[in-house]
């Protein structure tokens, strides 16, 4: 019920990269190592790591930032990135020749990588004008009591 009355702001950059030749369980070992981080922190991060899935998910962060900035106008200083998933592609099969005439397939992994950047300095609600701004009846009636004195009273003990 509260869906049409409260609209959120359209905060998020996205780039989608398809068919990469990589492994998808190689690239999330690099999207774990990044999700939830600012945008300078993740390029940082990613120039310094070893691993050959860092320079597909950069281009991709690149993307990304480079949505935000044009589609919602927004710095490359208050980008944060909020969506970073990795999923499995269609597998590409060759056929390599062998001895005696047999053949012997090969098959190379593909994955879809998911990269949404958000800017926080626009994370803010739309408010409708019915939307009424008190609390909920259950929150106005209880009142929360905190008892500071916890040690003295023995709710709180350390072993000796």
């Amino acid at each position: 019920m509260l869906n049409y009355l409260v609209r959120k702001k359209k905060t998020e950059g996205y780039a989608f990269g398809r068919h990469i030749a990589l492994s998808a369980d190689k690239a999330r070992r690099v999207i774990d190592q990044i999700r939830g981080r600012s945008y300078e922190e993740t390029l940082i991060i990613l120039e310094l790591m070893p691993y050959r899935a860092c320079y597909p998910i950069l281009k991709l962060i690149y993307s990304a930032a480079a949505n935000a900035n044009n589609n919602l106008g927004s710095n490359e200083a208050n980008l944060v990135i909020s969506k970073a998933e990795v999923n499995e592609g269609p597998t590409r099969k060759k056929l390599k020749p062998r001895a005696k005439g047999r053949s012997y397939a090969i098959k190379r992994a593909t994955c879809h990588i998911t990269i949404a950047v958000k800017d926080i300095s626009l994370d803010e609600y739309e408010y409708s004008e019915f939307y009424s701004f008190r609390k909920p009846t259950w929150k106005r009636k209880y009142t929360t009591m905190v008892y500071h004195d916890a040690y003295s009273s023995g709710g709180v003990w350390d072993k000796k």
